[in-house]
């Protein structure tokens, strides 16, 4: 059986919870496996470039030691997706760069809700890097915790919010800018009236093409 590995570069199992929740929808009888792992050798959680850097190795040893078909790496930041895929001749995936793919299949414009303002800067880098970068509308950070994150309520309002100030800025998408916002998705799309991207499910949905499509 094919399987899929999505790799949480952090040391959030409860983040690693929400991964496998957001992206149950794919698994399918007799479908390609799709499991989630979590680098507990990993940063708590991604804000900074440090934490990204410190993200890279645990990604790599676990790409070393974990046979898949695809890889997914799950952090919307897209920690050391050059040095992952040195380490294996399998396709590895970034979810930030599949979002994105998903974002401009649908839409003109789109935003980018961070988690903090550190985040920009390395998502401007990816969007450089796609030679995308004109297609984002806005991008806002929230400035707050992965656990800020998780909980079910702390944060939403906050989310609705941007994703609006994403929408009147322009966007007609808004990417979900970290894993940790993955069961807010429903609310915040039924609130601002246009298509959120949860990167990860836009990563599997890729990883099934690929698979399924019986792509080397």
């Amino acid at each position: 059986m094919a399987r899929i590995l999505i790799i949480n570069p952090n040391a959030s199992t409860a983040c690693s919870d929400g991964i496998a929740a957001t992206i149950a929808p794919f698994r399918t009888p007799g479908g390609p496996a799709i499991d989630v792992l979590t680098c507990a050798d990993g940063p708590p959680a991604v804000y900074s470039w440090a934490d990204w850097h410190a993200a890279v190795a645990p990604v790599c040893r676990r790409i070393q030691v974990e046979a898949a078909d695809v890889y997914i790496v799950a952090c919307a930041s897209d920690p050391g997706i050059e040095a992952a895929r040195a380490a294996t001749a399998r396709p590895v995936l970034g979810v930030f760069r599949s979002a994105v793919a998903a974002a401009i299949a649908r839409a003109e414009k789109f935003g980018v809700i961070a988690i903090v303002d550190a985040s920009k800067a390395r998502h401007r880098t990816a969007l450089r890097a796609m030679g995308l970068e004109a297609k984002l509308a806005a991008e806002v950070a929230l400035n707050v915790t992965m656990d800020s994150l998780l909980d079910p309520d702390a944060t939403r309002q906050s989310l609705i919010a941007v994703a609006i100030a994403c929408r009147e800025a322009g966007a007609e998408t808004v990417i979900l800018g970290c894993t940790g916002m993955a069961h807010h998705r429903a609310a915040i799309e039924d609130a601002a009236g246009i298509p959120v991207i949860e990167p990860c499910q836009a990563a599997v949905a890729q990883a099934l093409g690929i698979v399924l499509g019986g792509a080397r």
